[in-house]
């Protein structure tokens, strides 16, 4: 029985360590090494039993393995049972703290990557999508005469495109504040559009403050993809809509050369189950090829 295997993998202090960690962020073996202060092989021998409990789910990315809780409907109860007993541990909570820095050094380097790409990023974005007009189907979609959330909105090509649509009101939200910059040369006159510099796992928004969120060619950036969509539903009103493109799951390594990343797409069951946890309902989806033999889902949820 599978729950007597899973409850054998959780009789372990240790294990439940490292479950509660990857319960609040997706991690390597080094980095979780550094946090628990173990050595390698301690630390593999402990995930390798919590895979084949079906706990754990990994993600190969390079030459690199990167490790998660499995929130699945049948596991995640009894993994958010588990942690819910010791989160306030302090090991635990040491834990945490840990991981957190180990987040944090990661966001560095992305910010880095965008502050010397800011200018040529319009360029190098069309290398990959060639002729295919992502913004314009996402203009389309957008409800009319509402406020639009474009989220890690970069230049503002997509801000720029709705500001010609009936909108009541546009905010665009980056982490990256040379990319903001690109935006304002780009968008000097347009007062009705408010930039926010911002964390899109931690936005600067209010609750229920949008009627509609635009997250296009952003999420794969991210390292915490699944919080983004959780503050999503936060920021949406009830019946609000998210709009969500991104590249379907690839092996192209070398795409990261060209417009950085720290995921290689994601899977449509892998986006459709974070979009359930934090409470979105799927209404569409449709798939669009796009250079270098890539493509590009596109996702409409209802809050």
């Amino acid at each position: 029985m599978e729950i007597i295997k899973q409850f054998k993998a959780l009789s372990d202090p240790t294990r439940l360590r490292l479950l509660n960690i990857l319960n609040h962020y997706e991690l390597n073996v080094n980095e979780i090494v550094f946090i628990v202060d173990m050595i390698q092989s301690g630390v593999s021998r402990h995930l390798k039993i919590l895979l084949e409990a079906g706990l754990l789910v990994l993600r190969r990315d390079g030459s690199f393995i990167y490790y998660s809780a499995n929130k699945t409907p049948s596991t995640f109860p009894l993994i958010d049972l588990a942690c819910n007993h010791i989160e306030k541990e302090t090991v635990c909570a040491r834990d945490l703290q840990r991981a957190k820095q180990s987040i944090t050094i990661r966001k560095k380097r992305t910010k880095r990557f965008f502050r010397t790409v800011a200018p040529q990023w319009d360029r190098l974005k069309k290398e990959v999508l060639g002729n295919f007009d992502l913004n314009g189907i996402l203009k389309q979609m957008a409800l009319p005469g509402t406020c639009v959330a474009d989220l890690g909105c970069g230049t503002g090509e997509m801000l720029g495109s709705l500001s010609f649509v009936d909108k009541k009101n546009l905010i665009g939200v980056d982490s990256s504040p040379a990319m903001l910059e690109q935006a304002r040369i780009r968008l000097p006159n347009l007062e009705a559009i408010d930039l926010r510099l911002g964390e899109l796992e931690n936005l600067p928004m209010k609750d229920q403050e949008v009627d509609t969120v635009i997250m296009s060619m952003v999420l794969y950036h991210i390292f915490e993809p699944e919080k983004s969509i959780h503050e999503v539903f936060r920021v949406l009103k009830p019946g609000g809509l998210f709009l969500l493109a991104d590249f379907e799951k690839h092996e192209q390594e070398n795409i990261k050369k060209i417009i950085g990343g720290s995921w290689l797409g994601f899977g449509k069951s892998q986006i459709k189950t974070w979009l359930s946890l934090s409470g979105f309902s799927l209404k569409s989806f449709s798939r669009h090829e796009v250079e270098k033999g890539l493509c590009i889902n596109l996702y409409l949820a209802e809050k």
